[in-house]
């Protein structure tokens, strides 16, 4: 486990304390807990940015492919 040392704003610190004192965990593991939870959100951040430009590309490909099959229909 890795040591790290925060510079939190007063109003988040005192609201999180305020929390902490009702829910009854730890503030190392709430910590950790929220940092988990906001990775994972990042994470599908990056992924629905990454699938919203492979589908532009696709949806790119996909319309020249409907035009060259539209002009080979009226070609018969």
């Amino acid at each position: 486990m890795k040591t790290v040392s925060l510079k939190i704003d007063d109003s988040i610190f005192g609201e999180t304390e305020n929390i902490l004192s009702r829910i009854k965990i730890p503030r190392n593991r709430y910590i950790n807990e929220a940092l988990a939870y906001y990775n994972k959100f990042q994470r599908r951040q990056i992924l629905e940015k990454r699938l919203k430009s492979d589908s532009d590309l696709v949806k790119n490909d996909s319309i020249k492919i409907l035009k060259d099959f539209e002009r080979i229909d009226y070609v018969d």
